[in-house]
Protein backbone atom coordinates (compact mmCIF):
# COMPACT_ATOMS: atom_id res chain seq x y z
CA UNK A 1 0.00 0.00 0.00
CA UNK A 2 2.83 2.39 0.86
CA UNK A 3 4.54 1.66 -2.45
CA UNK A 4 1.42 2.58 -4.38
CA UNK A 5 1.14 5.85 -2.45
CA UNK A 6 4.81 6.67 -3.10
CA UNK A 7 4.39 5.94 -6.82
CA UNK A 8 1.28 8.15 -7.00
CA UNK A 9 3.06 11.01 -5.23
CA UNK A 10 6.05 10.70 -7.58
CA UNK A 11 3.80 10.63 -10.65
CA UNK A 12 1.84 13.65 -9.41
CA UNK A 13 5.04 15.56 -8.70
CA UNK A 14 6.46 14.66 -12.10
CA UNK A 15 3.30 15.78 -13.84
CA UNK A 16 3.30 19.05 -11.85
CA UNK A 17 6.91 19.71 -12.83
CA UNK A 18 6.20 18.93 -16.49
CA UNK A 19 3.16 21.26 -16.51
CA UNK A 20 4.71 23.95 -14.29
CA UNK A 21 4.40 26.74 -16.85
CA UNK A 22 0.73 26.00 -17.54
CA UNK A 23 0.01 25.80 -13.82
CA UNK A 24 1.78 29.13 -13.26
CA UNK A 25 -0.19 30.80 -16.08
CA UNK A 26 -3.58 29.53 -14.94
CA UNK A 27 -4.44 32.27 -12.39
CA UNK A 28 -4.12 34.96 -15.08
CA UNK A 29 -6.35 33.12 -17.51
CA UNK A 30 -9.46 33.41 -15.31
CA UNK A 31 -9.26 37.19 -14.94
CA UNK A 32 -8.14 37.81 -18.54
CA UNK A 33 -10.99 35.75 -20.00
CA UNK A 34 -13.55 37.40 -17.73
CA UNK A 35 -12.37 40.95 -18.46
CA UNK A 36 -12.30 40.47 -22.23
CA UNK A 37 -15.57 38.59 -22.50
CA UNK A 38 -17.41 41.01 -20.20
CA UNK A 39 -16.06 43.96 -22.19
CA UNK A 40 -17.21 42.38 -25.46
CA UNK A 41 -20.60 41.53 -24.00
CA UNK A 42 -21.19 45.09 -22.75
CA UNK A 43 -19.54 47.35 -25.31
CA UNK A 44 -19.53 45.31 -28.52
CA UNK A 45 -22.80 43.41 -28.21
CA UNK A 46 -24.55 46.04 -26.05
CA UNK A 47 -26.11 43.72 -23.46
CA UNK A 48 -26.99 44.93 -19.95
CA UNK A 49 -24.84 44.42 -16.84
CA UNK A 50 -26.76 41.54 -15.19
CA UNK A 51 -26.74 39.51 -18.41
CA UNK A 52 -23.00 40.02 -18.97
CA UNK A 53 -22.17 39.24 -15.34
CA UNK A 54 -24.01 35.94 -15.72
CA UNK A 55 -22.33 35.32 -19.06
CA UNK A 56 -18.79 35.49 -17.62
CA UNK A 57 -19.58 33.63 -14.38
CA UNK A 58 -17.12 30.77 -13.87
CA UNK A 59 -16.82 27.82 -11.53
CA UNK A 60 -13.97 29.69 -9.85
CA UNK A 61 -15.44 32.98 -8.65
CA UNK A 62 -13.95 36.39 -9.37
CA UNK A 63 -13.11 38.48 -6.35
CA UNK A 64 -13.88 41.67 -8.27
CA UNK A 65 -15.46 42.66 -11.60
CA UNK A 66 -15.70 46.40 -12.21
CA UNK A 67 -16.86 48.40 -15.19
CA UNK A 68 -15.94 51.96 -16.13
CA UNK A 69 -18.75 52.76 -18.53
CA UNK A 70 -17.45 56.20 -19.51
CA UNK A 71 -14.00 54.85 -20.45
CA UNK A 72 -15.43 51.56 -21.75
CA UNK A 73 -13.02 49.56 -19.62
CA UNK A 74 -13.42 46.48 -17.44
CA UNK A 75 -11.26 45.25 -14.57
CA UNK A 76 -11.47 41.66 -13.33
CA UNK A 77 -9.63 40.08 -10.40
CA UNK A 78 -9.54 36.32 -9.93
CA UNK A 79 -7.13 34.08 -8.00
CA UNK A 80 -5.16 37.20 -7.02
CA UNK A 81 -4.46 38.39 -10.57
CA UNK A 82 -5.99 41.55 -12.05
CA UNK A 83 -6.49 41.99 -15.79
CA UNK A 84 -8.12 44.85 -17.66
CA UNK A 85 -9.81 45.07 -21.03
CA UNK A 86 -10.97 48.07 -23.02
CA UNK A 87 -13.11 48.77 -26.04
CA UNK A 88 -10.80 49.71 -28.94
CA UNK A 89 -13.30 50.61 -31.61
CA UNK A 90 -15.91 49.27 -33.96
CA UNK A 91 -13.48 47.22 -36.06
CA UNK A 92 -11.28 45.99 -33.19
CA UNK A 93 -13.84 45.34 -30.45
CA UNK A 94 -12.36 44.74 -27.00
CA UNK A 95 -8.81 43.79 -26.13
CA UNK A 96 -6.71 43.18 -23.06
CA UNK A 97 -4.65 46.05 -21.70
CA UNK A 98 -1.02 45.54 -20.71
Amino acid sequence: MKRVLVVLVLLGGSWGWYERQALADFPGILSAYSAKEYCSCRFVMGFDRPYCQGYVRQYLPLSRLEEDTAARQVSAVGLGVERRAAWRGVREGCGLLP
